[in-house]
């Protein structure tokens, strides 16, 4: 059975209604009459996340939000209002996504850039969040590694999203490329960026712990056809540390998620 969605009287940011997502004519369906509600908290922002087995739609679902995919029939709407091209969401992937051969000041400056926006002021407002992420001093050097970290990379590219849209960050496994300890600190820069620019992000991950690091909202999906089948809301405080991941909460909370996904895993849920 999946997660039914009540409308409450929050404005609404995101809203997808009745998806199907079909790559043979129908015959089978990667998303069938999927729903999902995502309702707005101004000035406070959110942190949604979504868990399942791969293939289950997770990552086409933030590919319909930010307009690189259509879905085979139904509707997503971006505040009450049918999307379309003029809407700009930025999307952060596991992959570094900046341009290698322009510095940090001109990816981050480039979504304004194309919007028509002139380039000092363009650079202007980039700088602005360079230093909202922690890249200050390192705007004049190239986007690549190894003259930037594979955690400083994803800061550009989180920098770029934001700048073109403060409201909504999508973010797509942005930590799985690296190791441990830099995933740690990415995690906690998360927060603090969470907490300065107030968005709604989206993210997607595989890792459980993470997901309840840092979600309020963390959706479970199964698949064939992909079907979000439980809503778990978070009971923790709102600024998270690294210290709540010893709180019993906390773990209870994360072996629920991982006995869940292990009966999705054999088929003997719901």
């Amino acid at each position: 059975m999946s997660v039914q969605f009540i409308n409450t009287p929050l404005p609404d940011i995101i809203e997808l209604k009745n998806i199907n997502q079909s790559y043979d004519n129908g015959k089978s369906h990667i998303l069938k009459d999927f729903n999902l509600l995502i309702e707005d908290k101004p000035n406070q922002g959110q942190f949604i996340v979504m868990l399942g087995a791969s293939g289950c739609g997770k990552s086409t679902i933030l590919r319909y939000i930010a307009g690189l995919q259509h879905p085979s029939s139904g509707e997503i709407l971006i505040k009450a209002v049918p999307r379309n091209d003029s809407m700009r969401i930025g999307m952060v992937f596991q992959q570094y996504s900046s341009f290698p051969w322009m510095s940090v000041l001109d990816n981050v400056s480039l979504g304004l850039k194309y919007k028509g926006v002139p380039e000092k002021e363009a650079h202007d407002k980039a700088m602005d969040m360079i230093k909202v992420v922690g890249l200050e001093g390192h705007e004049k050097k190239y986007a690549k590694y190894p003259t930037l970290s594979g955690g400083q990379l994803q800061r550009v590219a989180i920098a770029r999203s934001l700048l073109v849209n403060q409201e909504i960050l999508l973010m797509d496994e942005p930590f799985g490329a690296l190791d441990t300890y830099t995933r740690l600190r990415m995690q906690d820069f998360l927060i603090e960026i969470w907490e300065k620019v107030h968005p709604t992000i989206i993210l997607v991950t595989h890792d459980i712990s993470e997901a309840v690091y840092l979600g309020d909202d963390i959706y479970i999906m199964s698949a064939n056809p992909g079907v979000i089948i439980e809503h778990i809301k978070a009971d923790l405080p709102v600024h998270r540390t690294r210290e709540i991941k010893r709180d019993k909460k906390f773990v209870d909370m994360v072996y629920h998620i991982e006995d869940l996904m292990m009966k999705l895993q054999s088929g003997k849920a719901f």
